[in-house]
């Protein structure tokens, strides 16, 4: 079924459109939260609670790219599942991650205080757009998948050693892109 005629299944609320959601998204979905969360049972209860989200979002609203909309939704709700699991369920490869991404904002810089999340994902958006495909490729597996360097690498053919210097170096690239933006 194609995505325009599952959103309008949610549109009816005929809960079909979960079914049909499940059917198409569950592998993304829990491939998203599985490189969040290091538990499945976890990733398991973030994809319900996204099936719950999306029913309860979708009447107010009409995502123009499913996918993007859903691995949204369980990205965040993963997210803070991973904030409430202690430490020591903490999956290494997130907290790896974001301390990576740390290290592009400037240390003076409140990016809460100076703008809201949806500003800021729309500054790296326009970044991302300025920048080849296969840096493009890497920088979203990494940090919005979370994927880890190993599978990047395997997953595009890569040394390890050469997804790590174009992490690096588009970290760096964001970096003074988000300075001239003033952040």
């Amino acid at each position: 079924m194609d995505d325009a005629s599952i959103i309008d299944l949610y549109w009816e609320r005929s809960e079909e459109a979960i079914a049909e959601t499940d059917t198409k998204y569950k592998g993304l979905c829990l491939h998203i939260a599985g490189n969040i969360l290091s538990d499945r049972c976890d990733a398991e209860e973030c994809l319900n609670d996204t099936y719950l989200a999306v029913w309860n979002r979708i009447p107010s609203s009409r995502p123009k790219y499913l996918p993007a909309f859903l691995g949204r939704i369980i990205r965040n709700i993963s997210l803070k599942r991973c904030e409430y699991n202690s430490a020591k369920k903490r999956n290494p490869e997130v907290e790896l991650s974001l301390d990576e991404l740390d290290d592009c904002i400037p240390s003076d810089a409140d990016v809460e205080k100076i703008c809201d999340a949806a500003e800021l994902g729309e500054i790296i958006s326009a970044f991302l757009r300025t920048q080849n495909k296969r840096s493009r490729v890497i920088f979203i597996r990494r940090y919005w998948y979370y994927d880890s360097v190993k599978d990047i690498a395997m997953r595009l053919s890569l040394k390890e050693s050469s997804v790590k210097q174009i992490l690096f170096r588009t970290r760096s690239r964001l970096r003074e892109y988000l300075e001239k933006e003033g952040l």
